[in-house]
């Protein structure tokens, strides 16, 4: 099973680099600096952010759908992120060596299954669950802080 994974689009985020911090405020969002810890995922451009890079901590609606599973959390986005990652059968850097949540949607956008990834297998849970003909997409998220991390989809290169 083919899947792909893309960073968010940077123009979601450009305006925020902009904004004062009582701007940034009024829409939940806030500007921070990358520590040593590298737990800084950017959201665009798939990796953590070295310590030192500038990034927005916004609130982002990853799941956008008419049904009670809308969801919506905060996600970092490094300033020097201008390009989307994109990344075809294979894991980039925020989903691995971290737990990782996986919620499993329909084509509807209603949950249909989940699963952990404590090992560093996304890859090997997610390509078992896109077995499963329902499963349109998987959310995956940090297990521990429950933020969005990026979306797996099923992909045919042929498209």
């Amino acid at each position: 099973m083919t899947y792909r994974i893309r960073g968010l689009d940077p123009e979601i985020f450009a305006q925020q680099f902009m904004m004062t911090d009582a701007e940034l405020k009024m829409i939940r969002s806030r500007r921070v600096t990358a520590g040593k810890t590298g737990r800084y995922p950017c959201r665009v451009s798939l990796e953590d952010a070295p310590e030192g890079d500038a990034l927005v901590l916004a609130h982002y609606t990853n799941h956008d759908v008419d049904t009670p599973y809308r969801n919506a959390f905060a996600v970092y986005a490094r300033k020097d992120a201008h390009q989307p990652a994109e990344y075809i059968d294979e894991m980039p850097p925020i989903l691995r060596a971290r737990p990782i949540a996986l919620r499993c949607y329909d084509a509807e956008g209603n949950l249909h299954r989940a699963g952990l990834s404590l090992q560093d297998d996304v890859d090997a849970v997610a390509r078992e669950f896109l077995k499963d003909p329902t499963i349109a997409y998987i959310d995956a998220h940090n297990a521990m802080h429950g933020c969005f991390a990026a979306r797996i989809e099923r992909y045919d290169d042929a498209a």
